[in-house]
């Protein structure tokens, strides 16, 4: 079935547990919304092995292994950052597949550079680890609720181009 047809979140299971994979999530300006989304479906427990709410940087360096000069150097919401807690998030919860997020909510926070609604995305897979920029509209729910939606959905377009091992 095509991701357009069905909720990304539901199609989780048919790409990961051909191939044993798990998959852990670093959230940052999501608080939670991916996990919440991954564990509306029954029978997640098989292929998902939960998350991290990394809100403060303390927690992206202690708990994620964030690099304390990449958050110096990029700042929290960066390509950087986000590959970093991939890594660590799959690493910490023993899983194939770590998916992070980081980005600005607002509606204050933002910069010329990083505006209101810039979200980094990281995915760390066996053999790779990716990341993707977005920019997202509307208000603080509006930009969380897309950033959300569109992490799964990244993630499953990524598996479904990957081939099984």
């Amino acid at each position: 079935m095509a991701v357009d047809e069905q909720a990304p979140e539901t199609l989780l299971a048919q790409l990961l547990l051909p191939r044993g994979w798990w998959l852990a999530v670093a959230e940052s300006c999501t608080g939670g919304l991916v996990g919440h989304l991954v564990t509306n479906v029954p029978g997640a427990s098989r292929y998902f092995r939960g998350g991290v709410i990394a809100y403060h940087n303390g927690v992206k360096e202690a708990l994620l292994g964030v690099p304390a000069e990449v958050l110096a150097r990029h700042g929290a919401v960066s390509e950087a950052t986000v590959r970093a807690m991939a890594q660590g998030v799959a690493r910490l919860l023993h899983a194939q597949v770590g998916l992070a997020i980081s980005g600005i909510a607002g509606p204050t926070g933002g910069t010329p550079e990083k505006p209101v609604g810039t979200v980094w995305m990281g995915l760390a897979l066996p053999n790779r680890v990716l990341a993707r920029r977005f920019h997202f509209q509307g208000d603080r729910v509006a930009i969380k609720t897309a950033a959300a939606r569109h992490a799964l959905l990244w993630l499953v377009r990524t598996l479904q181009a990957e081939p099984l091992a």
